[in-house]
């Protein structure tokens, strides 16, 4: 699916930024290559989601 990319660097910089926010409350920062090399496996399913949504909204605009 032509999404993957996408939702795998979204996946990629919301866990950096997760990990930016942990510094807050005392845990360790999250490194950028820590946060990809997590992200290529919780990308599947953000593009599911992804993916899912674009259909509906492609079915909302042909009715």
């Amino acid at each position: 699916m032509l999404v993957w990319p996408f939702a795998t660097s979204a996946v990629a910089i919301n866990l950096f930024m997760l990990g930016l926010l942990w510094q807050a409350i005392g845990l360790t920062v999250l490194p950028p290559t820590t946060a990809v090399w997590l992200s290529l496996p919780l990308g599947l399913p953000a593009t599911w989601a992804a993916a899912r949504w674009l259909r509906g909204l492609l079915k909302q605009a042909e009715a």
